[in-house]
């Protein structure tokens, strides 16, 4: 018989959570960030890599997926789990924000929205129902609805009808998805910055019924003080019982803002991105690897680290390599910045389950402003 999926809330302290979502490939430890492997990849990583920084989850993406390799071609080859060499559970989103993203590419109705592929032009259709199906295909662990996400600042008017619109394709999703046991389902919340519109899609999502909910339509251009601002009341118009997920953030202390906020998952590109880029996230802020007052430096990028990174090189080397243009530069800065961000949700749950969040999060951004920070 397969395992059930659930979320077991082991404790709180404020509105912070710990807990514990159970599938059948494994326990994914709340609060949880999930690094993103867009192509079946977490680039310049490999899967046992990512899963040595304490990852238990990983986020692929159903827009590349779908057209490269395509959902059919890694179905044939055994899924997406066998197919990136990653046994533990995977979210998928489910393709909404990539196409949303395509602006002149795309044109979007009732049924859903026909786009042409930015790698070659070719048309395609993704619905609601095609979203389940890829997602099925590739086999999630956890899947998304499929969802319209607008870009802000947005007027009311068009926030209310893509929340609405969003809704309504919410309630096909579930129909489509099926019964799938071992699966879950998470629908997203949308509305903007806008109160009254979160708790109405808040609403017609608990009337429809998901295995988690998700706060969507945020970390879309409207700035941190909006997004707190937002989150300081809509993840209380969801379920306490079920997983609250954050899509696309973020930064480090926006992932300690939302946390605080009640939010139990989140996912973002940036510690990748930002290790090919030369950007090393550390205890004491932001390190660009790529200045010059570097190439002298014996000490670690972090020295309480112990990453890779931070254990066999010093700062001098890794500014070496990444002005050689080197491929371990990017591969040791990202196993740095993840190994990084892995450890402030450890911290994160230690401290939700001691009783003692706040004092941890005032530690947190009392280092951070004594750190020497340089500018992005």
């Amino acid at each position: 018989m397969t395992k059930a999926f659930s979320f077991d809330l082991k404790a709180t302290d404020g509105k912070a959570r710990t807990g514990v979502i159970s599938t059948p490939r494994g326990d994914v430890r709340t609060p949880a960030f999930m690094p993103v492997g867009t192509a079946a990849t977490v680039k310049a990583m490999m899967p046992e890599s990512v899963r040595e920084t304490g990852a238990d989850i990983l986020l692929g993406n159903t827009y590349h997926l779908m057209l490269r390799p395509t959902a059919e071609r890694i179905d044939r080859l055994g899924g997406l789990h066998k197919f990136m060499n990653w046994e533990r559970p995977i979210l998928t989103d489910s393709g909404g924000f990539q196409v949303m993203s395509l602006a002149g590419l795309r044109k979007l109705t009732e049924k859903g929205v026909t786009f042409k592929s930015h790698i070659d032009g070719s048309k395609h259709e993704l619905t609601p129902e095609r979203s389940m199906e890829i997602q099925r295909l590739l086999g999630s662990d956890i899947v998304m609805c499929f969802d319209e996400c607008p870009s802000l600042p947005a007027d009311r008017k068009r926030i209310a009808e893509s929340m609405q619109l969003s809704m309504r394709w919410a309630k096909r999703s579930r129909d489509a998805f099926g019964d799938r046991p071992g699966h879950a389902l998470f629908g997203i919340m949308q509305g903007g910055l806008e109160q009254d519109l979160r708790e109405e899609s808040a609403e017609a999502l608990r009337n429809i019924g998901f295995e988690g909910y998700a706060i969507g339509g945020l970390a879309v251009g409207e700035g941190q003080e909006a997004m707190f601002s937002c989150l300081d009341y809509a993840p209380d118009f969801l379920p306490e019982d079920k997983p609250r997920y954050l899509m696309g953030v973020g930064k480090p202390d926006d992932i300690v803002g939302a946390v605080a906020r009640g939010v139990d998952m989140m996912d973002c590109v940036l510690p990748s991105r930002s290790g090919r880029t030369g950007q090393a996230f550390t205890r004491h802020g932001v390190v660009n690897i790529k200045n010059a007052r570097h190439a002298d430096d014996p000490r670690p990028l972090d020295e309480e680290c112990t990453c890779p990174a931070c254990s066999n090189y010093s700062r001098a080397y890794l500014h070496h390599v990444f002005r050689s243009n080197e491929m371990i530069s990017g591969m040791l800065l990202t196993w740095h910045n993840l190994h990084y961000f892995q450890d402030i949700m450890q911290g994160m749950r230690d401290a939700i389950a001691s009783g003692t969040f706040e004092t941890w999060q005032a530690n947190f951004h009392a280092r951070r402003a004594q750190g020497d920070i340089e500018p992005i």
